[in-house]
């Protein structure tokens, strides 16, 4: 049986703190405020339905609220391994040090772009006179003027087409 060595034993530990940031993100990245996802929860509950005029439609972009951090940690953890590969000595102890701190910027970065969402502020002037404005993701045309469905209650608001 060979015994590993310390630097065996730090490229191993690396491979498993970035698994660990892989699958973590992986659980993270599929928040939507899509009008056509609903979490499980939100299923076979009853809404509120109400009708109304498209009156005005705005690109935005939609933002998670923070970083998990994630990005961060598994850029620094793959941006180390990357850096302990260079040279040897104290050289060596720099790179992974340096390819540990870009590493993580990249990471971060990163989590940032892909938290961010094209979407639409819609307003509507409901059949009952009153007016409501709603952000969600741009994955259903809607327009100045069209007819469409405000569903509320139990969860988030949508805007769907009528």
């Amino acid at each position: 049986m060979q015994i590993p060595t310390n630097q065996g034993v730090h490229r191993w530990l690396g491979l498993a703190a970035v698994v660990a940031a892989m699958a973590t993100l992986a659980g993270c990245a599929h928040q939507s405020a899509s009008s056509s996802v609903y979490t499980y929860s939100q299923a076979q509950r009853e809404q509120v339905v109400r009708v109304g005029s498209v009156q005005a439609v705005r690109p935005i972009v939609i933002q998670k609220d923070r970083s998990s951090g994630v990005g961060m940690v598994a850029g620094g953890a793959i941006g180390g391994i990357a850096g302990s590969t260079i040279g040897g000595g104290t050289g060596r102890a720099l790179a992974t040090v340096g390819g540990a701190l870009l590493g993580g910027l990249a990471g971060e970065t990163i989590e940032h772009q892909t938290g961010r969402r094209q979407g639409l502020e819609i307003t509507v002037r409901l059949d009952n006179g009153e007016t409501r404005v709603i952000a969600q993701e741009a994955d259903v045309h809607i327009g100045v003027g069209q007819r469409v469905r405000v569903i509320s209650g139990g969860g988030p608001t949508r805007v769907v087409p009528f």
